[in-house]
């Protein structure tokens, strides 16, 4: 059984961690993840939900193999893993992880290169990485710094806590915390609203922030205009903002906009 599947269907990819009995990440499932973002960006999707079968997201790395590894194969094989994390994480449509039961480690770090995380109220996160004496590998505290603060990852990365969605979400890690029975609903809902709105331009924002994530607001200011000017060049934009204008000077409600660009 493959411990990924993928799924295309209306505009959304949905990716499906399926690896029980706790949904670990390991060389199968990120060779697979690889093979995912691939098909995904060069497929129709216009936004990707993220979520897991089972009662629980992910306990993180699929650590029985580590013992065996020397030291040249596990940099490769770590490489390998940020390299997919990555690829993940800088798709140019919105991505939606959806959170249930614990999500530790690995499964953490993926979850989190998210661009919207929500989870179910009973779901609880943590970096387990100290316990056994190393550091979250694939970027994760640091990743959870960029949205709640040196202060609160730090601790969390000292203590390994379990730390409760609520408590995640009072932080800006999760995005949205919703019933445990809701939350594929929920958030396959917030995918399809995404999936048809202007892909471009949400691609452009992605891109301003990962820009401001490295070099700061100086920086996104740098390259805003040459992100943000191009987008008066596609069908979508030269089609709804006219329509924005003809709605105001009438005084009615603005529409929809059947935005197809991607």
């Amino acid at each position: 059984m493959s411990p990924l599947d993928l799924s295309i269907e209306d505009g959304v990819a949905t990716l499906v961690l399926d690896n029980p009995p706790q949904n670990r990440i390991g060389v199968e499932l990120v060779a697979e993840l690889e093979e995912a973002v691939h098909a995904i960006g060069a497929g129709p999707a216009r936004a990707v939900l993220l979520r897991a079968e089972g009662p629980d997201f992910s306990f993180g790395g699929d650590i029985e193999p580590w013992p065996e590894w020397g030291r040249d194969e596990m940099r490769a094989n770590f490489g390998r893993f940020m390299q997919a994390f990555n690829q993940f994480e800088r798709l140019p449509i919105p991505t939606i992880a959806a959170v249930q039961g614990l999500c530790f480690g690995g499964g953490l770090e993926l979850a989190v290169r998210a661009d919207v995380v929500i989870a179910g109220e009973g779901a609880r996160f943590g970096h387990p990485e100290q316990s056994i004496g190393i550091v979250t590998l694939l970027g994760g505290v640091y990743r959870v710094a960029e949205r709640a603060g040196r202060a609160k990852a730090i601790e969390w990365a000292l203590t390994s806590e379990q730390v409760p969605a609520a408590e995640m979400e009072r932080f800006g890690v999760v995005n949205r915390v919703v019933p445990d029975a809701d939350l594929v609903a929920e958030a396959a809902a917030f995918a399809q609203q995404v999936a048809h709105g202007p892909t471009r331009a949400h691609a452009a924002h992605k891109a301003l922030l990962r820009t401001w994530a490295v070099g700061g607001v100086a920086a996104a200011d740098e390259i805003m205009f040459d992100v943000a000017l191009p987008l008066w060049d596609t069908e979508d934009t030269a089609t709804a903002i006219p329509a924005a204008v003809k709605a105001l000077q009438a005084g009615l409600p603005r529409q929809p906009h059947p935005f197809q660009g991607r």
